[in-house]
């Protein structure tokens, strides 16, 4: 492979990746034991590093959306054949206008979806148990009794509505099933019979049925304009006021001024973010100041195992985009 854009996260994690596939890389022409002084420099000056070597450059390698793969940036990436995401969601790449160069997009699903699901099960049982609440009064020097604020609601036999039941939504229903959850989900498509009974899932083809029957609700759909939105006013109106709503999907899945409005009349009674729009927020947002909302930095995939299988992935489709061979995690147009 000649040259690759790296981005500046992930640098401490290419060279073991790199080693284990015995390549010689070059960025440019220089052996992976440079690469330090190299990223370095492209941090200091990104573009110096693109005028003077784009025409060499064959796969960027994206993380937490850098570098923006955006029209400027891929004229001048002449020898560019593929763009390689490292996540699953693509909403910040105009994949038809990147094919249409004659570049391939590739993303990492699989890989991702133990940690985001943990994750959402995480921030399930946080909510409902006020765990960050009781390590802020347990640690407060203040502290002389145990208040009844603390009280929070039962995980085990409740109803778990998930929406969106694919790879990740899947892996939060085996995870869910352990503490004897009743679990409903709404999908675009059906899952199997096999798939259903192994977690014990049953399909909702109308969502405001899984809405209204839920304790937790986990949103686990791919943004896209038909799930832009997809919860507002209307769909948290249908959900119990005991109700607890989990976005481990994308910050515009839910219109968050009607989420605010719904945490702070007690429509639905918390909610629990690991993503919001924007990241971060503003630090005056209302969401943040609301006692029933616990947020996380869209941390879902931060794992190191998990993070060494994206990047893991991401060469191995950028690799495979650069030798001319089927890319393993293509991002096709339907």
């Amino acid at each position: 492979m000649s040259s690759l854009c790296y981005t500046r996260r992930i640098r401490n994690l290419w060279a073991p990746v790199l080693a284990s596939w015995h390549l010689k890389v070059t960025i440019p022409d220089r052996p992976v034991h440079q690469l330090k002084n190299l990223m370095t420099m492209a941090e200091d000056k990104p573009w110096a590093l693109i005028s003077e070597h784009g025409p060499k450059i064959q796969a960027i390698l994206m993380w937490n959306t850098y570098p923006a793969a955006e029209p400027s940036l891929l004229s001048s990436l002449p020898s560019l054949k593929v763009v390689a995401n490292g996540g699953v969601g693509i909403d910040h790449l105009d994949v038809p206008y990147i094919t249409s160069l004659g570049v391939k997009v590739a993303n990492t699903p699989g890989v991702v979806s133990d940690a985001t699901a943990d994750m959402a099960m995480g921030l399930l049982l946080a909510s409902a148990r006020k765990i960050v609440e009781g390590h802020q009064i347990a640690v407060d020097p203040k502290t002389t009794s145990i208040p009844q604020s603390l009280m929070g609601v039962e995980v085990t036999g409740s109803t778990l509505g998930i929406i969106g039941l694919g790879h990740i939504g899947y892996k939060i229903a085996q995870r869910s099933k352990g503490f004897d959850m009743k679990i409903l989900y709404h999908n675009r498509h059906r899952r199997s019979v096999e798939d259903e009974q192994s977690v014990g899932a049953s399909y909702c083809e109308n969502m405001d049925d899984l809405l209204r029957e839920s304790d937790f609700v986990v949103l686990v759909v791919n943004l896209s304009p038909e799930t832009k939105g997809l919860i507002s006013h209307r769909e948290l109106s249908l959900m119990k006021p005991t109700a607890t709503l989990i976005n481990v999907s994308r910050g515009l899945v839910v219109d968050q001024d009607a989420l605010v409005k719904a945490l702070r009349s007690g429509e639905i009674r918390a909610a629990a973010l690991d993503v919001t729009h924007p990241e971060p927020l503003p630090r005056d947002h209302p969401l943040l100041s609301l006692p029933n909302v616990l947020i996380t930095p869209h941390v879902g995939t931060y794992t190191y195992a998990t993070t060494r299988r994206m990047v893991q992935c991401m060469v191995d489709n950028a690799v495979a985009a650069v030798n001319g061979q089927p890319v393993p995690n293509e991002v096709k147009l339907k």
